[in-house]
């Protein structure tokens, strides 16, 4: 069973990769695999009803996180409809293509730790359809965007699911990761910044102009749409802390806000132009199709995961690297092919506070590892399959123009933590 789940896996990873090539569209692809994995998963168990029940289970979880991405996506929609993002790039007036390679990872960077790597790309790929025009040039940028939210995300307790998990877990505490991995985090960004400088140079032009964009709400309702939609944002990890439900649940109490403030402030114009400003067309406009992507790709790295593929793999580690430092190393190169979430869950279940008590270097390691390796590939972090899913970048075009650079800027970072430790 474990064989055939693993192949199919493969193959479906292999159609992924290679979209453009087959034509055929990722989603129906990851969805297919997903199935599949389960179904031989369930023929193959001696209690169907216990399997459907954990199913169930996983699901919920899953479920959290597609709620999450719908409801960022919406109000960052919502934001892009009201022409929100214009109070941000008015004040970058740079064309010139290096600094503005530095002025988006370093927003990008910041931001991540405040919000979390998965909204932060959502919104750093909005403002920049709102300052590139040429879309060749715009998907290194997002490129960029993806590692440096990645990074950003190591390095704050709040900023990746894996230092949350940790955090949480009383592996790491805040004043510790904070002040161990800023520096690292910061090296895995500036790297690839550098290296990207290279290739890119000139002269950007922005894009003109379209008829929705004519369509410009008042000066007061894009002012108060866009503060009360970032606060949203920024309001979503305060509210987890405060009330201990999941991110979703506060993202989605956001929207409704938002969707009672918007119906409020349109409620006496005319039909079409309430409707040009109005969550209903926010939903029409997300990218369905990315959210259908996600939810394949993760049921079938569960299946991976219940099944015990990913725990063994973890044990298969630590007999072949006597190192915990090269443990944490290589899981994180893995967490770029099967999600970070259950390689770092099996970690945590195989060494546990007794072995490495709380701050040790190996949980700390972990935390950069996981939340920065996933940069190496398009599908490797929530914060890549959102971006893939908007600006439709393929996987083969990635792992041929960024994923090097990636890996570059994840060893460099790596090399500076072990220094310093």
């Amino acid at each position: 069973m474990g064989t055939g789940i693993i192949i199919v896996f493969i193959i479906g990873y292999v159609f992924i990769a290679f979209e453009h090539s087959l034509n055929i569209n990722k989603a129906a692809t990851a969805l297919f695999t997903g199935v599949v994995c389960w179904t031989l998963y369930i023929l193959n168990s001696n209690n169907p009803h216990e399997t459907t029940g954990i199913l169930t289970e996983h699901l919920g979880d899953i479920a959290g996180i597609l709620f999450f991405l719908l409801g960022a996506m919406t109000v960052v929609e919502l934001i892009d409809a009201h022409d929100g993002f214009s109070l941000i790039t008015k004040y970058i007036t740079t064309t010139n293509a290096r600094k503005l390679l530095w002025i988006v990872g370093i927003i990008a960077f910041l931001l991540s730790a405040v919000l979390d790597n998965l909204t932060t790309t959502i919104v750093m790929v909005s403002l920049l359809r709102k300052l590139i025009s040429n879309q060749t040039i715009r998907l290194y940028f997002v490129g960029l965007t993806i590692i440096a939210a990645n990074a950003g995300g190591a390095w704050s307790p709040i900023g990746d699911v894996t230092t949350t998990m940790l955090w949480i877990g009383g592996q790491i505490t805040t004043n510790h990761i904070v002040s161990s991995l800023l520096l690292p985090s910061l090296v895995c960004l500036v790297v690839p910044v550098l290296l990207l400088s290279i290739k890119i140079k000139g002269n950007l032009e922005r894009p003109e102009l379209t008829a929705d964009d004519l369509k410009v709400s008042s000066l007061k309702d894009r002012n108060i749409i866009f503060f009360l939609g970032i606060g949203i944002l920024l309001f979503v990890p305060v509210f987890k802390t405060i009330t201990h439900l999941p991110p979703f649940m506060g993202m989605l109490l956001g929207l409704a806000v938002l969707w009672f403030i918007s119906e409020l402030l349109h409620k006496k114009k005319e039909d079409a132009e309430r409707t040009t400003f109005s969550v209903v067309r926010a939903l029409e406009r997300i990218d369905t199709p990315s959210i259908l992507f996600f939810l394949g790709i993760l049921l079938s790295i569960s299946v991976l995961e219940i099944g015990g593929q990913l725990h063994e793999l973890s044990t298969w580690l630590g007999t072949v690297f006597k190192s915990s430092e090269a443990i944490a190393y290589v899981i994180g190169l893995l967490s770029a092919i099967v999600d970070n979430v259950p390689l770092v869950a099996a970690s945590i279940g195989m060494y546990d506070l007794s072995m490495f008590p709380p701050d040790h270097v190996f949980w700390t390691f972990l935390a950069y590892c996981a939340g920065t390796g996933g940069s190496a590939l398009i599908i490797g972090s929530a914060a890549g399959v959102a971006a893939m899913g908007i600006e439709k970048i393929s996987f083969m075009w990635y792992l041929k123009h960024i994923s090097l650079i990636a890996l570059v800027g994840y060893s460099a970072g790596a090399v500076v933590f072990l220094l310093i430790q």
